[in-house]
């Protein structure tokens, strides 16, 4: 690893945290400084890529001057008073669960700055394309890096206006309906959490993360931590989605763009699983420990639930969109991230974690492929897709086809891949939750998870035959073969977007102790209360 100053650190995660924000100003320039284009929309384009680059660049370099051998201890750390009346400072810093999360957000935002300098979705002009992406990039990015309760309350809400205006301007069919249902059900679950968030706040003194943490910050009354982690779980259990909350989910990725559901998926629902590990396991454990159970319920029910939907959306003839599919596989795959976070043992929230990443990885490269499909086909329908002639998608776009393929086989966790080790993680935990929660109860929730696995497994494969395959129709061995009709394959910018996305599920999934080695001893201290 580098060995960085300290100080250098801290100009470092700033620069990724407020960068976003001045790209985002420039791109609504009459031109970018120093870009020469053959157009003013190429160059803005250009623009994006650039400023999504170095933020990505600035994340790595943060990530290597890490201090790798002390992943608990917040580092590149920033405290300055901000409102001295309510305590609320400009508090920043980065330990083992906001790193990995922090450099997976920086990837994908520049993966889909590159993608969309070649596929811009349509739409209009691109200037405020660009600046939402770089202003969605710069909440998010703030989410996974504050320690004070009401600025991450500011960075979770940062982020809906940009989402709503992607899915509303350059989403699909039904976007508007779609963009209002995100932003009514984000908004409404976003004001019950700021109750949640000034009631701790107000009665500890202080909003400060790292000190609420902690053994030697103020204690909370149980009565406080249920009321808080109720009001609080409501909001970030529609961000997450956790069901019944999740409804406007399948909506909003199918009708929004590409990279907006690329985003969405990878980034955005992260934001929610991660605000119970930062603030309510540490923060408020005995109202945690009051609703671990319930949590687990719903994430169980959810595990069912998406599967059950995804294989009626497979099922011949069931007009099913695969975009809705994969939308509705995030339910389920979020799911088990709220599994291992509701057995409060270091297994389970590290495989909560895991997952988190994974599913960033697999699921944006399932976004993508999906709408690569789309542009060449101009639907996303699976019975459309299925009945083409000839060998299908292995016959006519044997990469993609390969692609898609491998992207589903992660997904529903096929050993020596990313998707295996969080969902296994999960079940583990639920085996042997937190000394305090019920076994046979969560033993239960494990059995139904665990067959919410072959549910994923089922649906998954179905879409891999009917897509890359081909229908199998009565009578048709034997048959004469069709010529498959021509179909774009990988373009040089989709390798290029794609082949990160590829390596580390397959990094991952060979080597988890790379992540594991980061997230545990953070997880350790926090749910021991701050103690080292």
């Amino acid at each position: 690893m580098i060995d960085i100053s300290e100080s250098v650190m801290q100009l470092l995660l700033a620069l990724i945290v407020v960068g976003p924000l001045i790209g985002a100003v420039a791109a609504l320039l009459p031109a970018p400084p120093g870009l020469k284009g053959k157009s003013p929309d190429q160059a803005v384009l250009r623009h994006g890529v650039i400023v999504t680059g170095a933020i990505l660049i600035a994340a790595i370099v943060l990530a290597f001057g890490f201090d790798h051998d002390n992943p608990s201890k917040m580092q590149a750390t920033t405290d300055i008073s901000w409102i001295p009346a309510l305590d609320v400072r400009i508090h920043l810093g980065i330990d083992g669960i906001s790193l990995p999360l922090l450099v997976l957000t920086a990837l994908l935002t520049f993966l889909c700055a590159l993608y969309s300098y070649f596929k811009m979705p349509s739409g209009p002009s691109p200037k405020a394309f660009v600046a939402l992406i770089l202003v969605l990039e710069s909440g998010t990015l703030a989410t996974f890096a504050v320690l004070d309760l009401l600025l991450f309350f500011l960075a979770f809400e940062m982020v809906l206006i940009p989402m709503y205006f992607l899915i509303a301007r350059w989403g699909g069919a039904e976007r508007t309906q779609a963009a209002w249902k995100f932003i009514l059900y984000t908004l409404l679950g976003s004001v019950v959490m700021l109750l949640g968030l000034l009631l701790i706040g107000l009665k500890s003194g202080t909003f400060d993360m790292v000190a609420l943490a902690t053994d030697n910050g103020p204690r909370l009354s149980t009565s406080v931590q249920v009321i808080a982690v109720l009001a609080i779980g409501i909001g970030l259990a529609v961000k997450t989605p956790m069901w019944p909350l999740h409804s406007w989910l399948p909506d909003a990725h199918t009708a929004a763009p590409t990279v907006g559901s690329v985003l969405l998926a990878g980034v955005l629902l992260k934001m929610g699983t991660y605000g119970f590990v930062r603030i309510l396991l540490p923060i408020a454990p005995d109202g945690m420990h009051t609703f671990a159970p319930y949590l687990a319920a719903f994430a169980v029910v959810g595990i069912i639930y998406g599967s059950l939907a995804c294989l009626a959306l497979a099922k011949q003839g069931a007009k099913g969109d695969l975009k809705r599919l994969i939308a509705y596989s995030s339910v389920g795959h979020m799911g088990f991230v709220l599994l291992g976070i509701s057995t409060m043992s270091p297994t389970g929230v590290n495989g909560a974690l895991f997952a988190n990443i994974a599913h960033g990885l697999i699921t944006g490269l399932l976004f993508f492929l999906v709408g690569a499909l789309k542009d060449r086909t101009g639907t996303s329908d699976l019975d459309t897709l299925a009945q083409e002639s000839g060998a299908a998608l292995y016959g006519k776009a044997p990469r993609l086809g390969g692609l898609l393929a491998f992207g589903a086989v992660a997904s529903l966790g096929l050993p020596g891949l990313a998707g295996f080790w969080g969902e296994m993680l999960a079940l583990f935990g639920a085996f042997k939750p937190a000394d305090d929660l019920s076994r046979p109860a969560f033993l239960t929730f494990m059995a139904i998870a665990a067959v919410g696995t072959l549910l994923t497994a089922a649906y998954m494969l179905i879409v891999v035959r009917r897509v890359c395959m081909g229908p199998v129709a009565p009578g048709a061995r034997g048959a004469a073969k069709t010529e498959p009709q021509a179909l774009a394959d990988v373009q040089g910018y989709e390798f290029a977007a794609w082949t990160p996305l590829v390596a580390l599920t397959v990094l991952a999934g060979l080597w988890p102790a790379a992540l594991l080695g980061l997230t545990d001893p953070a997880v350790q201290q926090l749910l021991s209360g701050g103690k080292s």
